[in-house]
C-alpha cells in the first residue's frame, strides 16, 4: 500500500543521502534520526603536531617504568624562576589573599611598572630609548607571535621564515591564512639570513614579512649587528615587516654578541620573553616592542584574544630584572655544557654540528647515520635513554637528516648523556 511505498521511498532517500554526504550515524538520543558527525575545521585538521611532543610522551612513558631518561630534547632551562621573582609572586599572592591587593585583569598592554622596567632594560643593555607606551606585555612569546601576525598581515600575504627554524611561526601563519615562504638557510651563512639570500628569494616569491630569530632555534646561531642592520634596511626599502625574535638574548658564548633590532626602523616588531634567559617558561609571559603604527591595533586585538597577560606573572617578572647575577650563572653552566657536547658528540658519530653561539641548542647533521631523524631519535632513546628532538620539527624537507640537542640541563646530565652515546653504540645498528 501507500505506507509501504512511502517507507521504501524514505529508505531509498536516506540511503542516497548517506552516500552523498558520507558516513552517517544514528543519534542515540533521537531514535531513528540520522545525523552527520561533527568535525573540526580544515585549519584544525591540518595543524601539524610537534614531533618533540611525541618524544615527550615517550619519555613520560619510560619514566613511569622507572627508566632513567636524560632530557636533551625540550628547550627549557632546568632551573626554576629566579629567587626574587618567586618571592615577588609570593608577596602578591599574600596581599591578594589578605585583601591588600588584587590579581584581577590588568590593562591589555600590561602593568605600567613592568612596561617602564622593560624600557629601562633597553636603555641599560642596548643604549636604546624605548617609549613604554610601545611595549606590549603578552602571554608568552607565543602570544606575541599571534598578535604580531594578526596585526601586520592579511590572509593571502606571504611571510618569509628561515628554515630550519622554530615551527610555531609557520603553523601560526598557515592557521591565519598567511603563506609561509621557506627561506633555506645553510651552514655557509651560519643559518642566518643575509641580503643576498633575501633578494634571491624575493625575486622568486615576493613577500610582505620576514621572521628573523637570533640566537636561533634550533641552530643557536647569532646574526651580527651590521648584518642585522643591512637586513632591516633591505626590508624597509621593499616595504617588508621585520619580526625580530630575540627570546634567547643574553644567552651567548665566546665572542658572539647579540644585536637588537629595536629602534632600527618603523617596520620592526621586536619579540622577547621571560621563558629562556629568565627561566620562567611556565609563567607564560613575553613582550613586544612595537612601531607606532601597530600599537593601537595590537591593543585592540589583545583585548579580544586574552584581555591581559597573567597578572601574577607580571609582578614576578618585574623582580626578575634584578636577578642578573643568578641568571648569568645559568648561562655559565650552559657554556660548560656546550663545550662538553662539542667535544664529545663527534666521538659518538655526530660530525657536522652548528656553531651554537647562543641559546642552548646544537643542530647536528646525522645524514651519515640515518635518513630518518624520527627513527634515529627513537633508537637513541630506546638504547641509551637519552632524549633528543628530530629535525623534522624545524625543517619539513631536510629535517630528516638532523637532530636538535638541548644543553639546558645540568652539567651532570650532559656528561652522562655523552658517556651513554659514546659507549653504547647499539642505537647505530641498522645504518
Amino acid at each position: 500500500g501507500r505506507g509501504g511505498v512511502a517507507r521504501g521511498q524514505a529508505a531509498l532517500f536516506f540511503f542516497w543521502f548517506s552516500k552523498a554526504r558520507g558516513k552517517r550515524d544514528v543519534d542515540p538520543r533521537m531514535s531513528g534520526v540520522m545525523y552527520t558527525p561533527m568535525r573540526a575545521s580544515l585549519r584544525g585538521r591540518e595543524a601539524r603536531p610537534f614531533a618533540v611532543m611525541e618524544v615527550v610522551h615517550r619519555v613520560a612513558g619510560y619514566q613511569k617504568q622507572g627508566r632513567d631518561v636524560l632530557p636533551l630534547h625540550v628547550g627549557q632551562p632546568d632551573a626554576q624562576a629566579p629567587g626574587m621573582a618567586a618571592k615577588a609572586a609570593d608577596m602578591a599572592l599574600e596581599d591578594a589573599c589578605s585583601g591588600k591587593g588584587g590579581l584581577g585583569y590588568t590593562m591589555e598592554c600590561g602593568i605600567p611598572s613592568l612596561r617602564h622596567r622593560i624600557a629601562r632594560y633597553y636603555k641599560e643593555e642596548w643604549q636604546e630609548d624605548v617609549d613604554p607606551d610601545h611595549v606590549m606585555i603578552t602571554t608568552g612569546a607565543s602570544g606575541a607571535i599571534l598578535l604580531s601576525s594578526l596585526a601586520a598581515f592579511d590572509a593571502g600575504d606571504q611571510v618569509a621564515i628561515g628554515v630550519p627554524g622554530y615551527p610555531c611561526y609557520q603553523n601560526v601563519l598557515e592557521g591565519l591564512g598567511v603563506h609561509a615562504v621557506n627561506l633555506r638557510l645553510e651552514a655557509e651563512s651560519n643559518y642566518q639570513p643575509n641580503v643576498k639570500l633575501l633578494e634571491q628569494k624575493f625575486r622568486e616569491t615576493p613577500f610582505q614579512g620576514l621572521v628573523l630569530t637570533s640566537p636561533s632555534n634550533p641552530c643557536g646561531t647569532v646574526i651580527r649587528k651590521q648584518e642585522l642592520q643591512k637586513v632591516q634596511e633591505w626590508c624597509r626599502r621593499n616595504e617588508i615587516w621585520l619580526i625580530s625574535d630575540e627570546i634567547y638574548h643574553s644567552i651567548t658564548y665566546g665572542d658572539a654578541q647579540c644585536a637588537t633590532a629595536c629602534n632600527m626602523g618603523d617596520n620592526v616588531i621586536v619579540i622577547n620573553s621571560f621563558s629562556k634567559y629568565y627561566c620562567m617558561t611556565g609563567w607564560r609571559l613575553g613582550w613586544m616592542v612595537l612601531p607606532p603604527s601597530l600599537v593601537e591595533p595590537v591593543k585592540r586585538l589583545a583585548q579580544s584574544l586574552y584581555i591581559s597577560a597573567p597578572t601574577l606573572s607580571q609582578y614576578a617578572a618585574l623582580a626578575a630584572f634584578d636577578c642578573k647575577e643568578e641568571l648569568d650563572g645559568h648561562v655559565q653552566r650552559y657554556a660548560q655544557n656546550r663545550d662538553i657536547l662539542l667535544e664529545e658528540l663527534p666521538k659518538a658519530g655526530f660530525k657536522n654540528l652548528s656553531s651554537a653561539e647562543g641559546a642552548f641548542y646544537i643542530y647536528a647533521d646525522v645524514s651519515g647515520l640515518s635518513s630518518d631523524s624520527v627513527d634515529l631519535a627513537n633508537r637513541i632513546l630506546e638504547h641509551t635513554e637519552v632524549a633528543v628532538t628530530p629535525g623534522v620539527d624545524f625543517d619539513r624537507e631536510e629535517g630528516r637528516n638532523f637532530i636538535r640537542i638541548s644543553f639546558a640541563s645540568s652539567t651532570e646530565t650532559v656528561r652522562e648523556a655523552c658517556r651513554r652515546l659514546v659507549t653504547n653504540q647499539n642505537w647505530k645498528k641498522g645504518y
